[in-house]
C-alpha cells in the first residue's frame, strides 16, 4: 500500500511537472512570435525616418504679392448667344448664322454628322433648333463704379454678358455695353456692384522694354484667375489689317483662350497692356501672344466714357503700298516716309496744298517711318490740333501746317470706314437702355392658369398654379432657367391662381431683387407613361441694367 501510495505521488508530481513546462513553453512561444511580427513591422524601413511636415510660413515674393493685389481688380466675363436658324427649315443647305469669335471655314466631320440625322423617317427635315452657346473671356476694373475694359470679342454680337468679381462678392452682375472699338478690338462694359471696386493701376507702356518682366492674369479655359509670368519679347508689333491699329508688345507669358481681355502687367502691378490675341498652330500657348499697349487703350477707353465712341483723327490721303521698301526711297533719292497715291478732295492735306506723289518724311518734327506709323500717330492727335508736316518733293522739302479733322467726316462716303462705324454701335440687345432710363422689369412668360381638370388630368395635387406656356429669348425667365411647360405655384412665397396676381408681385419688384419661383416641373415617364413630377424652386436677382 505504501508503494502504491508513492507511485501515485510521483505520477501527480511528474504530471504537474508536465502542465507547467508546457504552460512555460506557451507563453515564450507566444511571446516569441509576438516579439517576430513586431520585430517585422519595425524593420520594414529601419533605415528610413518619418517625415515632418512644418509650420506654415509663407515665403511671399514680387509675384505672389502682385497677384494678390490684382486679385479683386480681375473678373471672369461670360456671355451667351443663340445662333439664328433660317425661317424656313425644311429649306437645303441653310445653315446657322456664324458664331461669335469663329471664322467661316466648316467642320466637315461635324457637316456630316449633322445631315446624317436631319432626315425623320418621312424624309423631310424636322424643325431646327437654336441652342444657347456660351463663350468667356477676361477683363479688369478700372473705376469703382464698376466699368471694365476688355476685347470687343470678347462679347461681340452676343444676348447677356454676365461679370463675375473674385473674392468675397461671389454675385453673378449682369453688365452692359458702353462702347467698343473694332479697330482696336477694345470694348468698356458697366457693371453695379454692390460696393465700391478696386480698380487696377495704370502703367505708361512707352516705358516697357525688351527684356522687362511681365505677368498675364485671366480665366484661360475658364480657369478663373490664373496668372502666368514671363518677359516683353518685342516691342511694336504691327499683324493687323490695313485699318487697324494695333501695335502690340509681344511676350511669352503664357496667354491661352479665355485670357482675352484681361492684363499683363509689369513688376510693379501696372497694367501695361491687354492681353488680345496668340500665334499659335495648335490652338492653345506656344510662347508668343500680344498685348495692346496700355497707352492706346486709355485714349480708347477715354474717348467711349466721353462720348460713346472712338474719334480718330486723318489728313485726308492714301499712299502707295509697299512703302516701308527702303529701296523704293532709295531709288527717289530720299529718306524713307509716305509716297502719297491721292489727296482726299476737300480734306486737310487738299487745303494745305500738298499733293500726290509727295513723300511726306516728318511730323511735327519727328521722321515718319512709313504710312502706319503717319496713321498711328495722326489718329492719335485730338480732332482740331494743327500739325506740322515736312515733304519732299522733286527732291526739295517743304512744310504745310494741317489742320486734322474726324476722319468719319473726312472719309464720309469709303464704305470701309462705313462699315466701322456700324460695327461701333453697340448690340441693341445688349444695351437695351441708358443708365438713368426707369425700366418696368417683367420676367418675359406667357402664362395660362390651370383649371380644375387641368390640374387633375396632369396629376397635380397642388392648388392653384399657372403652366408656362412660353419663355421670351432674351428675359429674365430664360437667364434663370424657367422652361415651358413649367407650372408655377408661388413666387416669395406667394401662392399665385392668375396672371392678375403675377402681375401684382411683379409691381413690387425693383431692379436687382431676389425672385424665388417654387414650381412643378414634368420629368420624363417611361414608354406610355404620363411624366412625372417634381417640385423645386428657381431663382435669381433682377437686373439691374
Amino acid at each position: 500500500m505504501r508503494w502504491f501510495k508513492v507511485m501515485r505521488q510521483q505520477k501527480l508530481l511528474s504530471l504537474s511537472l508536465l502542465l507547467v513546462t508546457l504552460s512555460i513553453g506557451i507563453v515564450i512561444g507566444t511571446l516569441i512570435n509576438t516579439g517576430v511580427h513586431a520585430a517585422r513591422g519595425q524593420v520594414a524601413a529601419p533605415d528610413a525616418s518619418p517625415l515632418v511636415v512644418p509650420s506654415a510660413v509663407q515665403l511671399g515674393n514680387e509675384f505672389s504679392k502682385l497677384a494678390q493685389r490684382l486679385e479683386p481688380s480681375v473678373v471672369y466675363i461670360t456671355a451667351d448667344y443663340t445662333p439664328k436658324v433660317a425661317d424656313n427649315p425644311h429649306a437645303r443647305g441653310h445653315e446657322e448664322e456664324e458664331e461669335p469669335g469663329q471664322g467661316n471655314g466648316k467642320d466637315e466631320g461635324l457637316d456630316l454628322f449633322k445631315r446624317f440625322f436631319r432626315n425623320g423617317p418621312s424624309g423631310e427635315e424636322p424643325p431646327q433648333r437654336a441652342f444657347k452657346q456660351e463663350q468667356s473671356g477676361t477683363g479688369f476694373v478700372v473705376d469703382k463704379n464698376g466699368y471694365i475694359i476688355t476685347n470687343q470679342h470678347v462679347i461681340a454680337k452676343v444676348d447677356h454678358i454676365k461679370v463675375k468679381l473674385h473674392g468675397d462678392d461671389s454675385t453673378e452682375y449682369r453688365a452692359r455695353v458702353v462702347g467698343i472699338d473694332p479697330e482696336t478690338d477694345l470694348a468698356v462694359i458697366k457693371i453695379d456692384p454692390k460696393s465700391p471696386l478696386v480698380p487696377v493701376s495704370i502703367g505708361n507702356s512707352d516705358a516697357v522694354q525688351v527684356g522687362d518682366w511681365a505677368v498675364a492674369i485671366g480665366s484661360p479655359f475658364g480657369l478663373e484667375a490664373s496668372v502666368t509670368a514671363g518677359i516683353v519679347s518685342a516691342l511694336g508689333r504691327n499683324i493687323g489689317g490695313p485699318l487697324q491699329l494695333q501695335r502690340f508688345i509681344q511676350t511669352d507669358a503664357a496667354i491661352n483662350p479665355g485670357n482675352s481681355g484681361g492684363p499683363l502687367l509689369n513688376i510693379r502691378g501696372e497694367v501695361i497692356g491687354v492681353n488680345t490675341m496668340i500665334a499659335t498652330q495648335s490652338g492653345g500657348y506656344q510662347g508668343i501672344g500680344f498685348a495692346l499697349p496700355i497707352n492706346m487703350v486709355a485714349r480708347v477707353y477715354n474717348d467711349i466714357i466721353r462720348t460713346g465712341r472712338v474719334t480718330r483723327g486723318s489728313i485726308g490721303i492714301e499712299w502707295y503700298p509697299g512703302d516701308d521698301k527702303p529701296e523704293l526711297f532709295k531709288g527717289l533719292g530720299t529718306s524713307p516716309g509716305v509716297l502719297i497715291r491721292t489727296v482726299h478732295k476737300g480734306g486737310p492735306a487738299d487745303k494745305a496744298g500738298l499733293k500726290a506723289d509727295d513723300i511726306i518724311i516728318a511730323l511735327n518734327g519727328k521722321p515718319v517711318k512709313n504710312g502706319d506709323d503717319l496713321v498711328a500717330r495722326v489718329s492719335e492727335t485730338s480732332v482740331g490740333a494743327t500739325v506740322a508736316v515736312t515733304v519732299d518733293r522733286d527732291s526739295k522739302h517743304m512744310d504745310f501746317n494741317l489742320t486734322v479733322l474726324d476722319r468719319a467726316e473726312v472719309f464720309k462716303d469709303d464704305s470701309r470706314f462705313a462699315a466701322l462705324r456700324e460695327q461701333s454701335e453697340p448690340e441693341a440687345s445688349i444695351n437695351p437702355v441708358k443708365p438713368d432710363e426707369p425700366r418696368q422689369y417683367k420676367f418675359g412668360v406667357k402664362l395660362h392658369a390651370l383649371t380644375d381638370n387641368e390640374r387633375s388630368a396632369m396629376g397635380l395635387d397642388a392648388k392653384g398654379g399657372l403652366l408656362i406656356q412660353s419663355v421670351d429669348s432674351d428675359s429674365f425667365a430664360e437667364d434663370i432657367g424657367l422652361a415651358e411647360k413649367d407650372v408655377i405655384l408661388s413666387i416669395n412665397r406667394q401662392p399665385v391662381e392668375n396672371v392678375d396676381e403675377v402681375r401684382k408681385i411683379q409691381g413690387t419688384l425693383k431692379p436687382g431683387d431676389a425672385v424665388a419661383f417654387h414650381i412643378m416641373r414634368p420629368a420624363p415617364g417611361g414608354r406610355g407613361h404620363a411624366p412625372q413630377w417634381t417640385s423645386t424652386f428657381v431663382s435669381g436677382a433682377l437686373p439691374k441694367e
